[in-house]
């Protein structure tokens, strides 16, 4: 049981309010109810976000590519010194950097991830004896941790648009049809010892990393499970995309993919008018990551415009270069701000920016990852966070103007305790398995730094 003084309910703010979890569910809500002996008691309590977006093993590189070269730096020169880093990563490597940063994502008041996981193979593409081997590994550091998962393994057979060929550090990453439909095989049976929370979907890559045919199969691979793809992010994919295909990225897929609630369009950054209000109708989730956008110079989305045709949207921290529920909202918002000239931009009409920042997000991130959550209901998963209204960034504010202020001034450390389907595993501001996680990633990155 857990009772709050505060909690943000589908139909607004409660004061004392019980909320009973079974089997990883929420069983009950109960408002003007009384603590009982037993109950973690908490100052404020919400639906906690599910980070939509994820590659744990980028984070390892984190504060390494902050240098600047000769020349025009980009996403495409980011992706050449990624590739290397990834050619020393081993299967321990990669589960040790993951439950790190599972580990901080869940302090930061993610109860959820989808990951985004295309590293499948051996340096130089040769597979494991287990082809599900490094999916294995991201599956033990998320049961470890304790984090609500929907793994996503990428769908990855070419090195770009137009079918070229795999070079380099994307051999690790590529599969025929054939081959990753095996793969998908071994994972799927290496996750029935999951929590019972955990998904499995399918990610092809982008329209860079598969034909026209590839996607085709998408949908039976996927199973009635999420389908993610990169999609519009950089200008040069737009160019490279029309010249082969005939037609912007956005409009290509929409027009020959059963692109639908169950998709989410990750980054879909440079959309025209037309493309932003035909995927917002098609129901897909805009899948965004305004720290890593912006890191990696992307751009950023059309919120707006995404806004007016009543498009759903999450957040994901993708490279986790830094791990923040409230920065990826604050940033979303100020690039809206910077590109604009304006204020409070992301909310249809008016009233508390942070509120439908927050609440949309925890919809938008729950639906892309195939997760009955995102509210304080009965039958929903327990993804619950509980935040410090007390710390002096939010003890002036009230009602929505504590989601106002959570998403603009406070700091992560307001979070005091994050459950994942019931699994109270961050308490008092700190993940119950830290210390242990921690060691396990200092020796794996020092290694690394060593080799690399």
């Amino acid at each position: 049981m857990i009772f709050a003084k505060r909690a943000l309910l589908p139909s607004g703010w409660a004061q004392d309010v019980r909320v009973s979890v079974a089997a990883g569910r929420i069983d009950g809500v109960a408002a003007g109810a009384a603590a009982e002996p037993g109950d973690a008691r908490v100052d404020t309590l919400l639906p906690a976000l599910a980070n939509l977006h994820s590659h744990t093993f980028q984070r390892a590189m984190a504060g390494m590519t902050e240098h600047r070269a000769g020349g025009r730096e980009s996403f495409w020169t980011w992706r050449a010194l990624m590739y290397r880093f990834l050619d020393h990563l081993t299967p321990e490597d990669i589960e040790a950097v993951a439950a790190m940063a599972f580990v901080e994502m869940q302090e930061a008041g993610f109860a959820s991830v989808g990951e985004f996981h295309y590293v499948h193979h051996q340096p130089g593409g040769a597979p494991y004896a287990d082809r599900a081997e490094l999916s294995a590994r991201i599956l033990s550091a998320a049961g470890a941790v304790g984090i609500g998962l929907t793994h996503l393994p990428v769908l990855y057979c070419y090195g770009g648009a137009g079918q070229q060929d795999l070079a380099g550090g994307q051999l690790r990453f590529g599969n025929d049809l054939n081959g990753f439909a095996a793969l998908l095989e071994a994972v799927r049976e290496a996750a029935k010892g999951a929590p019972a929370d955990t998904r499995i979907g399918v990610a092809p890559h982008s329209l860079r990393a598969v034909s026209p045919a590839e996607l085709a199969a998408v949908p039976d691979l996927a199973a009635g499970g999420p389908v993610h793809i990169h999609i519009a992010e950089q200008p040069q994919e737009v160019v490279d995309i029309s010249a082969w295909l005939g037609a912007r990225p956005v409009e290509w897929l929409l027009a020959n993919a059963p692109v639908g609630p169950d998709w989410c369009a990750v980054h879909a950054t440079h959309m025209v008018a037309a493309e932003v209000s035909g995927l917002a109708r098609s129901g897909a989730v805009a899948g965004l990551c305004p720290i890593t956008e912006a890191n990696l110079g992307d751009g950023p989305f059309d919120g707006p415009g995404w806004i007016a045709a009543g498009g759903a949207f999450g957040v994901g921290s993708d490279s986790n270069v830094r791990i923040s529920v409230v920065g990826e909202l604050q940033m979303l918002e100020y690039s809206q701000r910077l590109r604009d000239l304006a204020r409070n931009v992301m909310v249809p009409g008016e009233g508390s920016v942070g509120a439908f920042l927050y609440r949309s997000a925890a919809r938008g991130g729950a639906q892309a990852l195939g997760r009955a959550a995102g509210e304080i209901a009965p039958g929903l998963w327990a993804d619950l966070v509980a935040v410090d209204a007390g710390h002096p960034t939010l003890c002036a504010l009230a009602g929505d103007q504590l989601l106002d202020g959570l998403c603009f001034a406070a700091p992560d450390a307001v979070v005091t305790d994050l459950w994942s389907a019931g699994r109270h595993r961050v308490q008092s501001g700190r993940h119950v398995a830290r210390d242990g996680v921690a060691v396990a990633y200092r020796r794996a990155v020092a290694g690394l730094v060593a080799r690399v």
